[in-house]
């Protein structure tokens, strides 16, 4: 009889030391299943955020080329209203200059003629000039007011 309790002792415990195995393996299977699980999810959320950023640097790349672009135009328009301005006082320094020599020196009547033929196509020239200025003034205030 001492020896069937010591068998039944001894399955008892064999089957206790199975029961703890069981339950030691169903739990490292739930550990690792809640793992993979945690692991997917941070995936998942790396990717939106990766997707996300790639997503903002694309529009600030866009905006960072407009705003280059309406700098370029800026200066541009500057640049060519400067130099209709520096035309347009150069064809007047000359038409001055023009005029006082006609004024202070003895010429004929057919080189004054000439002069004041040179003087008026200075000015019809100037008169273009400041058409083509008030354009560019447009223009240059077109392009601030898209700033």
């Amino acid at each position: 009889m001492k020896s069937i309790k010591i068998i039944a002792l001894a399955m008892f415990l064999m089957n206790t030391s199975y029961f703890f195995a069981q339950q030691t393996n169903t739990d490292q299977k739930t550990l690792e299943l809640e793992q993979k699980r945690i692991d997917a999810d941070f995936k998942n959320l790396s990717d939106q955020n990766h997707r996300a950023l790639d997503t903002k640097i694309t529009e600030l790349k866009s905006k960072l080329k407009e705003a280059e672009n309406k700098k370029k135009n800026l200066v541009k328009s500057e640049n060519n209203l400067k130099a209709t301005k520096s035309k347009i006082e150069k064809l007047q320094s000359t038409n001055q200059k023009l005029e006082n020599k006609i004024a202070t020196t003895s010429l004929s009547d057919e080189e004054i003629t000439k002069q004041r033929i040179k003087t008026k196509e200075n000015e019809v020239n100037i008169q273009k000039l400041k058409l083509t200025q008030i354009t560019q003034q447009k223009e240059l205030e077109k392009v601030i007011s898209t700033l």
